[in-house]
């Protein structure tokens, strides 16, 4: 049996490495310049903001200064913040010099059905559709994301040269406390292997994903969609959303650099909340792939260094072999994010870490408390979203 374990362990890796999209390799960037366009499109951010005062003047200020060419502008959803988001969001504009391109909209309560942000996206896009012109695209985004100068110039110039419904960043996320360099870069791995990007940018693929912190839509498009409200009760609004648009024409996926998020996450506990709040989500719920989850985990990630370090003969060899292959998968990932290689070896006990966040997503669930985030409890089993 210690056998028959190890090699299927071994025979998962060399699948994955192998087969499925190349996830591993991190290769779907965005490191091309952007080509001069011959007309830059109109384009308004929706910025959904719930008690985010600590860092929305960093956000709006980095879109504000964006090198753009054409029309751009923001909308800031105050989501019946208690910290003066507003106020900071519009001190902010003023200093970048662009205070008549913010407009600030007091958000309505939240009504039955719908997540918080989605209900702050979808006052945002109405907000937009009213503009005279249109809007040709809207940049939804987040309040702890953060933009460099060029950013948008290479979005907008990605999403019309390559006639784009929906182009998406995988904002780099903060990665300096201890607990963010041994857990963050694992959660973009996974995030990869779930979804890899070579697939979700393919027409011939049905596989479809974004980065909610930073996804440019075609205004068109989301109209055709079914807009937001399509989508209102889904936990995992970017990937949801990305399914719904992808049915429309092509999309794109990618890691940047020119686009970080600045939440931080200082400690395990503050990872394992954010993780916990849509794990379960993600399994639709399901006590049946939950368990198929953590099996396959178990297997995938445990079943290799137990043989490796306490067993003996072939099974031994098989698991080095297997936790060997999983390390060197792991490496573009730490590369990317710049942190020691040696975390390689230690991916079987993060991924310990995120089964127990998951088992801890669907507890909270049972007792309630599922999609607690800002102080809203949001999941719902019985959505199909």
């Amino acid at each position: 049996m210690p056998d028959l374990i190890a090699f299927l362990a071994l025979a998962t890796w060399l699948y994955l490495i192998a087969a499925r999209g190349g996830f591993w390799l991190s290769a779907e960037r965005d490191t091309t310049p952007a080509a001069p366009l011959p007309a830059w499109p109109h384009v308004i951010a929706i910025v959904p903001a719930r008690d985010e005062a600590d860092g929305i003047a960093d956000s709006i200020g980095s879109l504000l200064r964006q090198d753009y060419p054409g029309s751009f502008s923001v909308i800031l959803v105050d989501d019946n913040s208690s910290d003066g988001t507003a106020e900071a969001a519009r001190r902010a504009a003023a200093a970048a010099g662009a205070a008549d391109r913010l407009t600030v909209i007091a958000g309505r309560p939240l009504p039955s059905g719908w997540t918080g942000k989605l209900w702050a996206v979808h006052q945002g896009v109405a907000a937009a559709e009213q503009e005279e012109p249109r809007p040709d695209y809207l940049l939804l985004t987040d309040a702890d994301i953060v933009y460099s100068a060029d950013a948008l110039r290479n979005l907008a110039a990605r999403a019309e040269s390559e006639q784009l419904v929906l182009t998406s960043l995988m904002a780099k996320l903060r990665c300096e406390s201890f607990a963010e360099r041994a857990l963050i870069p694992a959660f973009i791995f996974f995030f990869q292997m779930l979804y890899p990007f070579a697939w979700v940018n393919s027409a011939r693929s049905k596989t479809a994903a974004a980065a909610g912190g930073c996804m440019l839509v075609r205004t068109d498009a989301l109209r055709r969609a079914g807009g937001i409200e399509r989508i209102r009760g889904a936990l995992i609004d970017d990937c949801a959303l990305a399914r719904a648009l992808k049915e429309q024409g092509p999309i794109w996926l990618g890691l940047t650099r020119r686009v970080r998020s600045i939440r931080p996450y200082p400690e395990v506990e503050d990872i394992r909340r954010m993780v916990a709040r849509s794990a379960y989500a993600q399994l639709r719920y399901s006590p049946l792939l939950l368990a198929g989850t953590v099996l396959g985990m178990a297997l995938t990630y445990l079943a290799p260094p137990l043989p490796a370090l306490f067993g003996s003969g072939l099974a031994s060899w098989l698991g080095l072999a297997a936790w060997g292959f999983m390390a060197l998968a792991f490496q573009p990932t730490l590369r990317f994010y710049r942190v020691s290689p040696l975390w390689g070896l230690a991916l079987p006990a993060i991924a310990l870490a995120y089964m127990l966040f998951t088992l801890d997503s669907a507890w909270a669930t049972a007792r309630g408390r599922g999609g607690l985030w800002k102080g809203r409890v949001q999941a719902s089993p019985t959505s199909s979203s």
